[in-house]
């Protein structure tokens, strides 16, 4: 479906292309530090777009802030430290002009299962991932990540995408002491049904409604050209920025009824209470925890975060990595990522990544370049310096909402039918993650790597083979050998060469071979002297050397050049 067009492309502005265009004959560098690509170059004309830009991602950044903080089980305030260290960053560090890091669903989720509910512990997983991610970018280790299948991914993010709504839905009905694990969660909340206070219920509900609404709104909003009248091109912006910033709109209207009932002495919604007023401290993050019973020292942290130090980097690589190519090419997004959450756990942040939703927002306002995100950035701080008291009267069940509105576009129900017809082996791992998930969010990711690295395993071990039976058995091969294949395809040649009445010598057809290891060598100079010894031949043709195919092996005295190269 067709994003709704810009403001400025309705008001007949052109935006800036992103990259510098190289010039003929130039030998130029380009510069190491990306900001300075399109630094010297800004234009006037570019800086109402990214102070649009900025200010809409600001708008929608502020509530889902405070709204993912509650998802990671940690104080609200936290979720504003988190939103505006990577925006900075991402100024000068960043490689596409519409990407923007920050606080996200999936992240939040991810935190809520490896923090503990606990600050301390948030803050120096945020300094232990930002720095695998960075080593990951120095050292060009990104092409790990090659190795999480897309059907793993979409499994994870559809399961993550029930788990976070369901575990919502306690705030939109007003429950309080329900567990975080989801079929306990599942459990408590229908057997506590009766217990719904209606004030919260029909809060989040109407909330819930608006948003559906304003985002189906801005789906179909027709674009305004710019030869329309005045009024309506003013329309179409008013619609679009009330859609843009749908959710700080729900959120301003929930705290106002909020605030009204609270006037008239009566107070029917659970609220977030109050919130610190003040930017966070810029100090290290604490490699220790102080407990009533003494101190958890850093190696103990490490430990309890587990296999969290690994999940935790890795999913945020994915989601930046993903969003930098579905908007523009991004080399350094290791970098700017490792980067952004080392220098945000100095401000007391938890991991951050790139926000798909926040990203189609910036790249929607016609941003031009990153300087889009100190506009964002700014806000945040503006905000906690000057607006947290007014946090206090923003219901739980608005949050709620803001939070389901986002992470149910991420349930992908299409693509289990897309793998039934294109490929249904793929189904094994979407599925083992997708269910597993629900049982633990490490197990589910774990566990589908493995099975997409056993099919993928099994995919070298089985090679395609095709065996043509005439004078001599053509076996052509198709694809690559390596050490796994070479016992199957040993067995599979025997089998049939010995099996023909008479027994028939073979031809390997190798066009499709372009590599082999040590281990298939000796296996096919062992395959060669089991032929021999029943008086037959193997012969190859269409091999390759560097990547270039050979002339095909002559016969020699009823012999083969390639035989003496294995004899």
């Amino acid at each position: 479906m067709a994003a709704a067009p810009a403001p400025a492309a309705a008001a007949g502005l052109a935006a800036a292309p992103w990259g510098v265009p190289a010039m003929p004959g130039s030998r130029c560098p380009r510069p190491a530090l990306p900001i300075l690509r399109w630094l010297p170059r800004y234009s006037r004309a570019w800086l109402p777009l990214d102070l649009l830009a900025g200010l809409a991602v600001g708008l929608t950044t502020v509530p889902q802030a405070l709204a993912y903080a509650e998802l990671a089980g940690l104080p609200l305030q936290y979720g504003l430290y988190s939103s505006f260290m990577g925006c900075f960053v991402y100024c000068f560090l960043g490689t596409a002009k519409d990407v923007t890091l920050g606080p996200t669903a999936i992240m939040s989720l991810l935190v809520s299962s490896y923090a503990f509910h606990e600050p301390v512990y948030a803050v120096l997983l945020t300094f232990l991932s930002g720095c695998i991610q960075l080593a990951m970018g120095l050292l060009h280790l990104g092409f790990l990540l090659d190795f999480i299948s897309c059907p793993v991914i979409k499994g994870f993010t559809s399961a993550a995408s029930i788990t976070i709504s369901f575990n919502q839905i306690k705030n939109i009905l007003g429950l309080q002491g329900i567990p975080r694990q989801f079929f306990l969660q599942v459990y408590e909340t229908l057997r506590r049904i009766r217990e719904t206070r209606a004030g919260d219920a029909v809060l989040g509900l109407t909330c819930l409604a608006v948003l559906t609404g304003l985002r189906a709104m801005k789906s179909h909003l027709p674009q305004a050209a710019p030869a329309e009248p005045l009024a309506v091109r003013i329309s179409y912006l008013i619609v679009w920025i009330s859609a843009t910033a749908r959710n700080a709109l729900v959120v301003l209207f929930a705290g106002l009824v909020a605030y009204s009932f609270q006037v008239m002495g009566s107070q029917p919604f659970r609220l977030t209470g109050s919130i610190p007023q003040g930017l966070p401290a810029f100090r290290p993050p604490h490699f220790s925890l102080a407990v009533p019973n003494g101190t958890v020292p850093f190696q103990s942290m490490v430990e309890d975060m587990g296999v969290g130090l690994a999940v935790v980097p890795l999913m945020g690589l994915l989601e930046t990595i993903a969003i930098a190519k579905a908007f523009g090419r991004a080399p350094l997004s290791l970098v700017s990522s490792g980067v952004a959450n080392v220098l945000g756990s100095f401000v007391s942040s938890y991991p951050i990544t790139g926000s798909f939703g926040r990203t189609a927002v910036n790249a929607q306002s016609g941003v031009c370049t990153p300087a889009g995100g100190l506009v964002t950035g700014a806000l945040v701080l503006l905000s906690l310096a000057y607006l947290t008291s007014l946090f206090y009267y923003i219901p739980k069940a608005a949050l709620a909402a803001v939070i389901i509105s986002a992470v149910v576009p991420m349930f992908d129900a299409g693509i289990f039918r897309t793998l039934w017809r294109v490929k249904r082996l793929d189904l094994v791992p979407l599925c083992v993650t997708f269910l597993l998930c629900f049982w633990e969010v490490q197990y589910g990711i774990v566990a589908g790597v493995l099975v997409s690295g056993i099919l993928l395993l099994y995919s070298i071990a089985r090679p395609p083979i095709k065996v043509s039976e005439g004078a001599v058995l053509l076996v052509q091969l198709g694809s690559s050998l390596h050490f796994p294949a070479v016992e199957h395809l040993r067995d599979s040649v025997c089998s049939r060469a010995l099996a023909a009445s008479p027994p028939r010598s073979v031809i390997l057809d190798c066009c499709h071979v372009s590599s082999i290891d040590y281990t298939v060598v000796v296996g096919l100079s062992e395959l060669l002297q089991e032929l021999r010894r029943h008086g037959l031949s193997l012969a190859f043709c269409g091999l390759k050397v560097c990547g270039t195919s050979a002339t095909p092996p002559q016969p020699q005295g009823g012999s083969w050049e390639a035989e003496k190269s294995l004899a």
